[in-house]
């Protein structure tokens, strides 16, 4: 019985050809060995699982293989590629920084590095994890990087480039790997599915793509274990079982919880992962990329029960709860407060919202045209029975009035000359105080319904 091999080596590529998501890079590399101008000193940087010891050694091979092909790749079949390949090259050294970081380890490469190779052109040395080294190895190493003996080729791979020294990597050409996206990452699990003759939904294939966070080997280490879980056809619901992950008809019925406020879902929810043992920070991936597909959907015009704002706000919520979820002391009722807050968010009134209708206000005001306010809701009146009539008295007799002769007409004074009527103030002047009125009274009734009545009208 053969030793398996974990797809994440099985799969590894063996020519430039297929590595995928770097052209750029694989074009400058193989343009290098087409025209002899091969540097000293490489430093491949970038995210985990992208390729950058891979790289490395596809470079080691080309440089050392004894019947490059016309589009300069390694054969894979000389004793250069095969011996490469299995890691025991004598004249191709990998070796771990963080297991190597000291000055003594890094005095060993120097004093090896003036012999020449044994049977390829070139020794080469491969340094994973570069960063690793103290500041007295990297200095040790500078002098031989510097002036390098002939037929010595170096690689560096770094996570972490900003940690190595700036007189090392000035000395190498650099070369930033990118994370890879979904797609890319789906195409290659598909591939590997068809060589080993296994049926796969590509929903099962985008499930792992996403928790895979650009990342080749990790995309291929999960499905090697998802593949160990079930012989037949890989669905969705076997990732989901696999990886411990909330099913996507959750978030369908939080939807419907939602749009109906059902306060209680978020209750019934949170016992439920609880209940099955659900990784709180799984919970909130599947949830942030759920409402995020529904924000670029809106933005691109399909409808959905929350707004791109509201959308906008639960995303941010997300964030914020997975950032402090790791040193909350009660991770149920941090998800239990994000749920209900979610059902709720009809009732939210943001600042973004009260500004719009603030803008929209003023859009009716220079038009002239001001929506009435919205009449306030009626008090309850209570019906009292009328009071009961008073008698009334009979009033008295009125008294009698003397008859007063008329006084002497006296004669009229002549009429004052009239007054020069006041000149009225410009037409111009009294419409911009009735503009002024209206927007204060528009002002004043915006206040009264959003803000409750908190500003006071003036006298």
């Amino acid at each position: 019985m053969s030793d398996y091999v974990v797809l994440a080596r099985k799969y590894r590529p063996s020519t430039f050809k297929e590595v995928l998501g770097q052209d750029a890079i694989v074009q400058t590399l193989k343009n290098a060995l087409r025209e002899n101008r091969l540097a000293h000193g490489y430093l491949f940087s970038g995210p985990k699982g992208t390729g950058k010891t891979t790289l490395a050694r596809l470079m080691a091979k080309a440089i050392n293989c004894e019947n490059r092909t016309d589009d300069f790749e390694p054969c894979n079949a000389c004793t250069s590629c095969k011996e490469i390949a299995a890691s025991n090259s004598l004249d191709v050294l990998e070796i771990d920084g963080a297991s190597n970081r000291g000055i003594e380890d890094i005095r060993k490469i120097n004093d090896t590095a003036c012999y020449s190779a044994s049977s390829g052109r070139y020794k080469i040395y491969i340094i994973d994890e570069v960063h690793m080294l103290t500041k007295e190895a990297f200095n040790a190493l500078l002098k031989t990087l510097e002036e390098p003996p002939p037929k010595v080729v170096f690689f560096f791979a770094t996570t972490e480039p900003h940690k190595v020294l700036s007189t090392i990597s000035s000395r190498c050409q650099r070369f930033q790997l990118k994370r890879q996206d979904s797609k890319t990452l789906s195409k290659k699990l598909k591939k590997i599915a068809k060589d080993l003759g296994v049926d796969v939904e590509d929903a099962a294939l985008e499930t792992i793509a996403f928790f895979a966070e650009g990342s080749f080997r990790d995309a291929e280490s999960l499905f090697d274990q998802v593949l160990s879980f079930n012989e037949g056809t890989v669905t969705a619901e076997d990732i989901e079982k696999v990886l411990g992950l909330p099913s996507r008809a959750l978030f369908e019925k939080l939807d419907q919880a939602s749009q109906n406020r059902e306060l209680a879902y978020a209750f019934e929810l949170t016992e439920q992962l609880f209940n099955e043992g659900k990784d709180y920070s799984y919970f909130l991936d599947r949830m942030l990329d759920h409402y995020r597909t529904q924000l670029i959907e809106t933005l691109s015009g399909k409808s959905y029960p929350l707004t791109a704002l509201e959308l906008q706000k639960v995303l941010e919520w997300i964030l914020e709860v997975k950032e402090s979820l790791k040193n909350h002391l009660l991770p149920r009722a941090a998800i239990e407060s994000l749920l209900l807050r979610v059902i709720r968010i009809k009732e939210e009134v943001f600042p973004e919202q009260l500004i719009q209708r603030l803008t929209a206000l003023e859009a009716q005001l220079q038009t002239g045209v001001v929506a009435p306010p919205p009449a306030p809701p009626k008090k309850l009146q209570i019906e009292t029975p009328p009071p009961k009539p008073k008698p009334v008295a009979p009033p008295p007799p009125a008294p009698k009035q003397e008859v007063k002769p008329p006084p002497p007409v006296e004669k009229a004074a002549p009429p004052p000359p009239p007054a020069k009527p006041a000149t009225p103030p410009p037409t111009t002047e009294i419409q911009e105080d009735k503009k002024d009125l209206v927007r204060y009274d528009t002002l004043m009734q915006f206040a009264a319904v959003e803000l409750e009545g908190t500003l006071k009208r003036k006298n």
